[in-house]
């Protein structure tokens, strides 16, 4: 009896077992930034139902699951091309990327799982050399902006023929050859240079300007002057004078090398004298 229930234990445990190894052979996993879709040999091949991130069942030797990254993709592209005033330049256009998830199917069985590489290139140079061959090269540097976001939609509207979806779209380098760039800081410099005079010759007008108010204002004052010394007598000069004296002996009387010697005589009549006394 207890080798019967063994023996009935063993086989349990041995069909338990089987069971889970077959289980875990007809299972596959979708991991996150992930979908998948199903190869069946005998239904058609590719099929177009897209399975989310976690486990899924299918049926080994008859099914195969295709796991893609769905995930944005970031891609450099590299060209040369001609503006419209036919000169060359070296463009590097930075690509944010990702598949549509609802053509999966459509792009794995064109495409296969390196889409990118097969479409982006060709596409990328395309849109570019259109693009900026109809611009000048001046423009691409004065309307980057503009030209960037005329570059995203004209390679948006590319890419939705292949079920690419374009999160983003950035010039990232931007060269021309030596002799334009040459050019360019040449042209700069002279713009620099004639600016400067320009600024030089308003100075010097600003400056004529203010010399002649300057020269108006002395004009009126001394006309001024002179009116109210017609009309009023000497009665300003004198004040004036007495103003200056007064400020001339307060400056002397504050210097320590300047000594006042009074004149002499019985009438009073002898000269003042200031002596500028040094110390040695």
């Amino acid at each position: 009896m207890a080798q019967l229930l063994v023996r009935t234990l063993g086989a349990a445990g041995m069909a338990v077992a089987g069971a889970a190894a077959v289980a875990g052979n007809c299972l596959f996993t979708v991991e996150p930034g992930r979908r998948a879709i199903k190869f069946k040999r005998f239904e058609g091949g590719i099929q177009s139902k897209v399975y989310p991130e976690g486990m899924h069942f299918f049926i080994p030797m008859i099914e195969t699951p295709i796991v893609m990254d769905v995930r944005t993709r970031p891609r450099s592209v590299k060209t040369q091309t001609a503006t419209k005033d036919l000169q060359n330049v070296n463009l590097t256009l930075r690509v944010l990327s990702k598949p549509d998830v609802t053509h999966l199917a459509t792009i794995y069985q064109n495409y296969a799982m390196d889409y990118d590489e097969r479409v982006l290139p060709s596409m990328v140079n395309e849109v570019l050399k259109g693009t900026v061959a109809q611009y000048n090269a001046d423009q691409l540097l004065t309307q980057r902006d503009k030209v960037s976001l005329e570059i995203k939609q004209n390679l948006k509207d590319r890419l939705d023929n292949f079920h690419i979806l374009l999160d983003d779209v950035s010039i990232t380098h931007l060269n021309f050859s030596k002799d334009f760039s040459r050019a360019i800081e040449d042209k700069q410099v002279a713009s620099q240079q004639a600016e400067r005079a320009k600024f030089v010759v308003m100075k010097a007008e600003q400056e004529r300007q203010a010399s002649v108010i300057m020269a108006e204002g002395d004009s009126e004052s001394a006309a001024l002057v002179a009116t109210a010394i017609s009309k009023h007598g000497k009665g300003l000069v004198m004040m004036r004078k007495i103003e200056t004296a007064k400020e001339v002996s307060s400056t002397l009387a504050r210097s320590p090398n300047v000594t006042y010697l009074p004149g002499g005589g019985a009438s009073g009549q002898g000269q003042n004298l200031l002596l500028n006394v040094r110390g040695k």
